[in-house]
């Protein structure tokens, strides 16, 4: 999802970069390999960026078409990666922490058989469940408006009332380790009482297949839980686990630290959202 929501977990700044001791010369080096391993392939443009990068043209309007696929597959697949996540965030054992920072927000990570290293972060924002549905759900095309680390999110279907398809690409930005992705992704969500679920996941169709110029990344099972902070209105509690194959060349290693700081910057850049949006009434 989200995740990837997300997924949206590409934009990795420069001085989170510098912070990954030993481990700056092996990124660069493979992702001259992986660019490469893509010129190869013929699944570069051949259009430079003002950062030495490659400039990647995301589908417009006209190149995306309708999907044909079941919908009862659709909702089948999204219900299960849901299920499949949150039986990893109930799962208390096996984690460790990562990451405490000043603002409340924790992160730890776990390695589960058949998914590998698994990041989930938990803080304390200030919006209400309806809120955070609104802005992570019903308005994700609009998340590259408050996120920088996302160039486009497309829903390319809508299936019912609590599941959508969606084609997001993650943007292109300076000091970005893991590199600009696409991500073909099913998304449910799921109201309780007060809390809100939204699960996800990486889904193959063969009316959407994988874009020139890009990596395809996968997602999931990945979930994102807000929940009403007792009696505290207009609080939430925010719970991510972020399940990601990034593909390409990259080493696990470098995957691995830039992720959870991925989830940091995500969280970072929705608190600001946050902010603006009770300035502005």
């Amino acid at each position: 999802m989200l995740p990837a929501v997300v997924k949206l977990c590409c934009g990795i700044s420069y001085r989170h970069l510098r912070s990954l001791a030993g481990l700056q010369r092996t990124a660069v080096a493979v992702i001259g390999k992986e660019l490469t391993h893509l010129q190869r392939w013929g699944r570069v443009q051949p259009h430079m960026s003002t950062h030495g990068g490659i400039k990647y043209n995301a589908p417009g309007p006209e190149d995306v078409k309708p999907l044909k696929e079941d919908q009862d597959f659709c909702v089948k697949q999204g219900q299960e990666a849901m299920s499949k996540a949150l039986c990893m965030l109930e799962d208390t054992k096996g984690w460790k922490i990562e990451f405490t920072e000043s603002e409340g927000e924790v992160i730890c990570s776990k390695v589960v058989a058949g998914a590998g290293k698994v990041f989930r972060l938990e803080a304390v924002l200030e919006a209400s469940v309806e809120e955070l549905y609104d802005l992570l759900f019903v308005r994700v095309e609009e998340m590259h408006q408050w996120n920088p680390s996302i160039q486009q999110i497309k829903v390319l279907k809508h299936v019912g009332p609590e599941t959508i398809i969606t084609h997001e690409v993650s943007a292109e930005t300076a000091g970005n380790c893991i590199g600009q992705r696409d991500f073909l992704s099913v998304r449910h969500s799921r109201k309780q009482k007060s809390s809100v679920y939204l699960g996800g996941a990486a889904i193959q169709l063969a009316s959407f297949p994988p874009q020139a110029g890009f990596v395809r990344a996968e997602d999931g099972p990945t979930c994102i839980i807000i929940q009403a902070l007792g009696d505290e209105t207009g609080k939430s509690r925010f719970t991510w686990l972020l399940n990601m194959d990034v593909k390409g060349w990259l080493p696990k290693s470098i995957v691995n630290q830039a992720l959870p700081r991925a989830q940091l910057d995500f969280t970072r850049h929705l608190r600001r959202r946050l902010t603006a949006r009770a300035t502005l009434g």
